[in-house]
C-alpha cells in the first residue's frame, strides 16, 4: 500500500493531463460463481481487503447513531456489512443487492457473524423500489458504485439516496478514483497478486478502469441534494470518499471496539491499514478514532 514504486506511479498521475476513458464493467451484475467466490474470499478476515472493509467501517461511524436504520447499497456477501454491523450493535442494516447470489453469500457470512441486526433483500440501487421517502436514517455503498453502467445511473443512485433519506440522514460513500495512467491501474492490481486469486487480480483491474473520475463522482454527490463532503487520496484519487458531516460523536465505548478490531488484524493488515489511514489523512479527512 506504500513505498517508493507507488509513490512514483502517483508522483505521475500528478503529471499525467489525459483522462482514461471509462470502461464499465462487462457484467453489471457479479453472477459467476468464481468471480464472487474470489471477491467475498478477500473480504473475509484473512483476504486482502479485510483492512480496508474496517477502514471504511470506522470511517463511517460518525454519521451512524444507534437506533438508525441503514441501508447498505451493493453489499455483495456482506463482509463490508458485518464489519459495521458488528461496530453499531443498537443500528438495523438492510443489505440491499441485485444478484441472488451475492445475497446467498451474504446471508451466509451474517449467520457465521452472528449478527441479528440485519436483513438482506434484493434491489436496485438506482431505484430503491419499496422504500418510501424519507425512511431510513443513513445510507453506506462502499466499492460497488463503479458497477453502474454509467454516469446516469450513478447521479440516479444518488437522486434516490436523498429521497430515502430522512432529513437529518447520514451518508457514506467510498469507491476506487478513475486514475489516468494505465501503469498506475495495472500497479494496484497487480502489486499483491501473491496474496490473491487471478480472478481477483483480473477483477480489480477491470474495477479501476470502470472506476468514475473525481468529477463525476462530485456531480453524482451534488445530485443528491444533501451535503456530503468529497475526500480523496493524497497526490492521486485511487480511492474517493463522500461522507455527510457528523451525526454523532465516539464514546469510550466505541473506541475501544474501535481498537480490538484493530488488534484483530495481522500485522501485515494493520501496517496496510496505518499506510491507507496516512494517504487519506494527507487527502484531507483522518480518522474519527484512533488506532494503535
Amino acid at each position: 500500500m506504500s513505498g517508493p514504486v507507488m509513490i512514483g506511479h502517483l508522483l505521475l498521475e500528478r503529471l499525467a493531463r489525459r483522462e482514461q476513458i471509462r470502461v464499465p464493467e462487462a457484467d453489471l451484475i457479479m453472477q459467476q460463481q468464481d468471480q464472487i467466490a474470489a471477491f467475498a474470499a478477500s473480504g473475509r478476515d484473512q483476504g486482502i481487503l479485510a483492512y480496508i472493509y474496517l477502514f471504511h467501517a470506522v470511517m463511517a461511524l460518525p454519521v451512524i447513531r444507534p437506533g438508525d436504520t441503514v441501508l447498505d447499497l451493493a453489499c455483495g456477501p456482506a463482509n463490508q456489512l458485518a464489519q459495521m454491523a458488528q461496530l453499531n450493535p443498537d443500528t438495523h442494516f438492510i443489505g440491499v443487492d441485485a444478484s441472488p447470489n451475492m445475497l446467498e453469500l451474504a446471508r451466509g457470512t451474517s449467520a457465521n457473524a452472528g449478527l441479528s441486526n440485519v436483513t438482506l433483500q434484493p434491489g436496485d440501487i438506482t431505484r430503491l423500489a419499496g422504500f418510501a421517502d424519507a425512511s431510513v436514517d443513513c445510507a453506506i455503498c462502499t466499492m460497488s458504485l463503479h458497477h453502474l453502467p454509467d454516469t446516469a445511473a450513478l447521479a440516479a443512485t444518488l437522486r434516490e439516496i436523498g429521497r430515502v433519506l430522512k432529513p437529518d440522514g447520514g451518508i457514506y460513500l467510498a469507491d476506487f478514483g478513475r486514475l489516468r495512467r494505465t501503469a498506475t491501474q495495472r500497479f494496484f492490481a497487480y502489486d499483491r497478486q501473491e496474496l490473491q486469486s487471478p480472478q481477483f487480480t483480473e477483477d480489480f483491474l477491470n474495477s479501476m478502469r470502470a472506476a468514475f473520475s473525481p468529477a463525476e463522482f462530485r456531480t453524482a454527490l451534488a445530485a443528491s441534494g444533501r451535503q456530503i463532503d468529497y475526500y480523496a487520496t493524497a497526490l492521486a484519487p485511487f480511492m474517493m470518499i463522500g461522507r455527510s458531516p457528523a451525526r454523532r460523536t465516539l464514546d469510550d465505548s466505541l473506541t475501544q471496539q474501535v481498537q480490538r478490531a484493530y488488534a484483530g488484524l495481522t500485522a501485515g493488515q494493520r501496517r496496510d491499514f496505518n499506510n491507507f489511514t496516512r494517504w487519506f489523512k494527507a487527502g484531507g479527512l483522518e480518522l474519527p478514532s484512533p488506532v494503535r
